[in-house]
């Protein structure tokens, strides 16, 4: 598997774990008043995906300068 492959992996991944900690905090906020570390827990699933995301954004840009072609109009 190459780079690529590997970040759209971690991205779908890290998706489903961010899904799992959010739904956990709504569910210890319905039950009081929940810990700091619950509360919290999103935030790296969210930082990592908001990195993963990014690179896969500018994949096509970095693609099309690599090769010299302009960009379409």
């Amino acid at each position: 598997m190459d780079w690529n492959a590997w970040i759209r992996q971690i991205h779908r991944w890290l998706s489903i774990v961010f899904t799992v900690t959010v739904i956990a905090n709504f569910a210890a906020i319905g039950l009081g008043e929940p810990p700091a570390w619950v509360v919290y827990s999103p935030l790296l699933p969210l930082f990592l995906l908001l990195f993963t995301g990014l690179y896969m954004f500018v994949l096509p840009y970095a693609a099309r300068w690599r090769s010299g072609r302009p960009a379409a109009q």
